[in-house]
């Protein structure tokens, strides 16, 4: 079966494969914080199907910007300034995330969209923001470009599933956007230590276990089912005969 996958493609060997699902799941664990962001912003706009259709649409703009910077990556890590960009622009979300009025729970909540189009440029430039860190990361696994091409493709249709799930559960989870946005201002500040100073980066083997702590937190507690509707009950007087 292998023997007929790889003839398909001349340039195709099992190395190349496995070289393929590695950067995939390099893809998929890398991309929990940024699918969480996408999905959060994605919840500025009030109904479902136009947060659907914002991250459809986010996300090809995402996909067009993330092919460019592969091909272009060689010459893109020979500016810090591009990372730097992309580090205060983490920044800035995650604070204004901290900084916006607090909900009846005492959490939080992302930017506000009346239309799509304001939120379709957030969502790109976010996606391109955490691209910075993730392509770097997957050109170091394998110098081949279309093979990093095929990887980034199959982890942004992952990325697009990953962020439906989440835009679901943060109806569900009190702190899981608190979380979300704390690993977004973490993947910022590691970016910024990289313009700064390489040697003083956080590994991904202490970034990953960070970030799958601030998961668990934000998946600690749910949110009070219906608490408006039950508020409302209280309220109804009892019937006297």
């Amino acid at each position: 079966m292998l023997d007929r996958f790889t003839d398909f493609y001349p340039n195709f060997g099992a190395d190349a494969f496995f070289l393929l699902v590695i950067l995939v799941a390099l893809e998929a664990v890398l991309s929990a914080d940024n699918a969480i962001a996408l999905a959060s912003i994605s919840q500025g706009l009030e109904d479902g199907k136009l947060q659907r259709q914002a991250l459809n649409l986010g996300l090809l703009v995402a996909f067009a910007l993330r092919m460019a910077l592969i091909l272009t990556a060689t010459w893109v890590i020979k500016f810090w300034q591009f990372e730097l960009l992309g580090a205060l622009y983490l920044l800035w979300l995650a604070f204004q995330h901290f900084t916006s009025e607090e909900g009846k729970e005492g959490e939080h909540h992302g930017p506000r969209f009346s239309t799509v189009w304001q939120a379709i440029p957030t969502i790109a430039l976010t996606d391109l923001a955490f691209s910075l860190d993730s392509v770097t990361t997957a050109i170091a696994v394998s110098d081949k470009t279309w093979l990093v091409l095929t990887g980034a493709t199959l982890g942004i249709i992952t990325l697009r599933f990953m962020a439906e799930l989440f835009i679901r559960w943060l109806d569900e989870y009190l702190y899981l956007e608190d979380a979300g946005y704390i690993t977004v201002a973490l993947v910022g500040f590691r970016l910024l230590l990289k313009v700064v100073n390489l040697e003083s980066v956080l590994p991904e083997w202490v970034m990953i276990p960070a970030i799958a702590l601030l998961f668990v937190w934000g998946f600690s507690k749910r949110k009070p089912h219906n608490p408006q509707a039950a508020g409302e009950a209280e309220e109804i007087p009892e019937h006297k005969p």
